[in-house]
């Protein structure tokens, strides 16, 4: 079996340019029934509940995801499970999205007499306008295309694309009704990058205590090394008797003094440190404090609490190891 690279290209292309064409006649379509579908979804008290056959499954399956995870409560319910038994798992609360590109699917079309007994809202995204699934929908989204992308004009592929568009376009508008921000997609995602990145603060990940550098002004140089190294931040906070920072001590800042030759063994933090240091508040995002090591290009920064006081400090081996960076 041999593949020819000017044959694949040229498929592939066409393929692309086939289901860009499905995705704008979509954009020529929609109507007034989509905007009804929104003000449906939006006022369901119950959850959407996605339903499709086969490859309209799979996608159904996406669709419902991307609901769920930006604000909509849904769930997927399989057809041919709903008619022996899982049916019971959709109430009159719920809305039911069905999708199928013909609007014929047995497993579907055979319980959507029930549904429509149970009084439940249906929303049909099929292209078949007169299909099945259209009669029974009380709102229907038009995703038919003039063809499929595949060469035979059968496997389900721009008639999907088109089916999984529409489902992130009622997914978008949705979350723009609700107010939707990137905080509450994180708490749906709390495992995930973004999720530590809006959601790790930079009290979960600061030194505090006795693993908080800090010594007063009048440290002798010796006792400020000490600090240092005990600790193992690579700097130490110069504070006064209320704890508020003074200044700060770097690694950096001794290899500076080192080069110049200074003579370190009467000098005391106060003299050395570096004054006004850069410093966040401890209720700031872990994911700001790496920002702020980033554009300033150091590798740690003090922490202080709403009344200017040291309570803490965070490197970039802190924010890593907390997987922020």
């Amino acid at each position: 079996m041999t593949v020819d690279p000017a044959n694949a290209l040229r498929l592939a292309r066409e393929t692309l340019e086939i289901e860009a064409a499905a995705l704008s006649g979509l954009i020529a379509r929609l109507d007034d029934g989509f905007a009804r579908a929104v003000r449906m979804m939006l006022a369901v008290r119950g959850r959407v509940v996605v339903m499709g056959m086969g490859k309209s499954g799979h996608i159904g399956r996406k669709i419902a995801a991307t609901l769920a995870s930006t604000g909509t409560p849904a769930m997927f319910v399989h057809p041919a499970e709903a008619s022996h038994g899982d049916l019971g798992m959709i109430k009159s609360v719920d809305l039911v999205l069905a999708i199928s590109n013909s609007g014929e699917s047995e497993e579907l079309t055979a319980i959507l007499p029930v549904l429509k007994r149970q009084g439940v809202p249906l929303i049909a995204i099929t292209g078949g306008a007169t299909s099945t699934l259209a009669r029974h929908a009380d709102v229907t989204i038009d995703s038919s295309v003039d063809r499929e992308a595949c060469p035979l004009n059968l496997a389900p592929t721009a008639s999907t694309t088109a089916q999984l568009a529409l489902g992130d376009a009622l997914a978008v508008v949705l979350l723009d009704a609700r107010g939707f921000k990137a905080e509450d997609f994180a708490r749906s995602h709390p495992g995930g990058a973004l999720g530590r990145r809006l959601l790790t603060h930079v009290s979960d990940v600061m030194r505090r205590g006795e693993h908080l550098p800090s010594v007063g002004p009048s440290t002798p140089f010796t006792g400020l090394m000490r600090e240092m190294s005990a600790k193992g931040l690579g700097a130490s906070a110069v504070v006064d008797d209320h704890g508020q920072v003074l200044g700060i001590f770097t690694d950096g800042d001794l290899r500076r003094l080192v080069e110049k030759g200074a003579d370190l063994r009467t000098t005391t933090a106060g003299e050395v440190m570096h004054p006004r240091p850069l410093t966040i508040r401890e209720d700031a995002l872990a994911a700001e404090a790496a920002s702020l090591m980033e554009q300033h290009r150091i590798t740690s920064v003090l922490v202080i609490d709403a009344n200017g006081r040291l309570c803490g400090a965070v490197n970039s081996n802190d924010l890593m190891r907390a997987k922020v960076i």
